[in-house]
């Protein structure tokens, strides 16, 4: 495809830097947001994890249905029509009266966040001349920093001044008006598919059915875990085998696989996907578990919560630069490696945290944990792009997608099943929204067995990526 002449590439870039940056401050601010919105409608932590859940499960199954359509209608097209339903979705979550409207409504929010993740990488790529490509991404990822950033502050001030549905309002008039700018200037002159040249018959479908129940029926069995007879569990233990087993045989012989599993064969390219999707969920635990230690035992305001969560992306944004140059002089296995292996570090610190511990002793910890985040990332996307051949850039690129999602909807699932088994068995059957003082031992020593039980995973990755060729 062509270039367009004008306008300027660059403010196509700001098209796609914009929703990269709401989508994530989005996320950021959700996450600091459910100790309150569980206390607002007095709910469960399994129920109010959902409102995250949601959120990273539709974004993971939806991800490829978006990519195949956006080159039937056109990326430019797909991008802006996922930033209307973004702000739609906003609208709706602020209205919400029941926490079941709210998890409805943030599925809405996050099929228009997939559809922008799904195509803004692209219109990058198809306006972008060759040696402007690289710093163009660059700046996108940067653009995703800040918003991580930003939200936690955002949060905590709207929360304490307002309320935390106000969070859902804070991204309407930005994502409003560059829908409007991008739509009638910017779309026009964005090159659209050929009519008739693409075909959504050679979609798998099949995979597609069989990949959405295999993810559900996991995320369900694990946040209504104590809801289920030993029978239905182990019913629902047999059907994710077989939901497994058919997955597979599936995409062996599908023309086009949803995944392509033949791309696994390759070591590198195998290592490289799992130990993405293993940084998210080492990841993902932390973001989930610190915001509920924050407010329920060192009884921070909101607002203090959102600077100490900044931490992580504030280290990921310093390293991140640090962590690109060095990956050109030295490649990627001693630096995933070593990330990983500081996130490790990061939690097993984090495994000392206690009700005397201060917001100095939780902010150095984190940022740790964002440093050898920001030190993997990078390194790891280069090298597993770079050993792939350029007929699989755009599939690769998806599935990088895919597996940090993954990673993310594993790591709030995760987080959420240990900690509530734990702190239940401890608090003699109690969930963590009839937690008090008298319970604080038994909170310290969940979050403790949460974070060591993600250190080993931790391990496992760095262990796993140094073993790259």
């Amino acid at each position: 495809m062509s270039h367009p002449d004008s306008p300027n590439p660059w403010l196509f870039f700001c098209m796609v830097a914009i929703g990269v940056f709401l989508s994530t401050m989005d996320s950021s601010m959700v996450n600091v947001a459910l100790p309150t919105i569980m206390r607002s409608f007095t709910t469960t932590l399994a129920q109010t994890e959902w409102v995250a859940l949601i959120y990273l499960l539709t974004i993971t199954i939806t991800l490829l249905i978006w990519g195949r359509l956006s080159d039937r209608l056109g990326k430019g097209k797909m991008y802006l029509l996922g930033m209307l339903i973004f702000s739609i979705g906003s609208v709706l979550c602020y209205l919400s009266s029941s926490l079941s409207m709210l998890i409805f409504c943030r599925f809405i929010q996050a099929c228009g966040a997939s559809m922008m993740m799904s195509s803004g990488p692209a219109i990058i790529k198809m306006v972008f001349p060759v040696h402007q490509l690289g710093r163009a991404l660059g700046l996108v990822g940067i653009a995703t920093s800040i918003g991580l950033m930003s939200g936690p502050v955002v949060s905590g001030f709207l929360i304490q001044f307002f309320s935390w549905r106000f969070l859902f309002l804070v991204t309407v008039p930005v994502s409003l008006l560059c829908f409007g700018v991008g739509w009638y200037w910017l779309l026009p002159l964005i090159p659209s598919p050929i009519p008739g040249s693409l075909k959504m018959t050679r979609f798998d479908w099949t995979g597609l059915v069989v990949w959405t129940l295999l993810l559900a029926l996991a995320v369900l069995a694990s946040t209504h875990y104590g809801a289920f007879s030993r029978t239905i569990a182990l019913a629902g233990m047999f059907g994710f085998c077989v939901l497994l087993f058919l997955f597979k045989m599936i995409e062996h012989r599908a023309e086009e696989p949803l995944l392509p599993l033949f791309l696994f064969k390759d070591r590198y390219y195998a290592i490289g996907m799992s130990c993405a999707a293993l940084s998210f969920v080492v990841l993902f635990v932390v973001l989930l578990l610190i915001p509920f230690y924050l407010d329920y035992v060192l009884l921070l305001p909101i607002k203090r919560i959102g600077l100490v969560m900044m931490s992580v992306p504030l280290a990921v944004f310093v390293v991140s630069p640090l962590s690109g140059w060095l990956y050109d002089r030295m490649g990627a296995r001693l630096l995933t490696t070593t990330g990983l292996a500081l996130c490790c570090l990061a939690l097993v610190f984090l495994c000392f945290l206690d009700e005397h511990s201060v917001v100095i002793d939780v902010a150095w910890r984190l940022t740790l944990l964002g440093a050898g985040q920001a030190l993997f990332l990078s390194p790891n996307t280069a090298s597993v792009l770079a050993t792939v051949d350029s007929r699989h850039i755009g599939i690769t690129s998806g599935m990088l997608a895919t597996a940090r999602n993954l990673g993310m909807l594993v790591g709030v699932t995760l987080a959420g099943l240990i900690f509530r088994e734990v702190f239940s068995f401890l608090s003699g059957g109690l969930d963590v929204k009839d937690f008090s003082s008298v319970h604080t031992t038994a909170f310290i020593r969940s979050l403790q067995i949460s974070f060591g039980l993600t250190a080993f995973v931790a391990m496992i990755g760095a262990l796993l990526s140094g073993r790259r060729e």
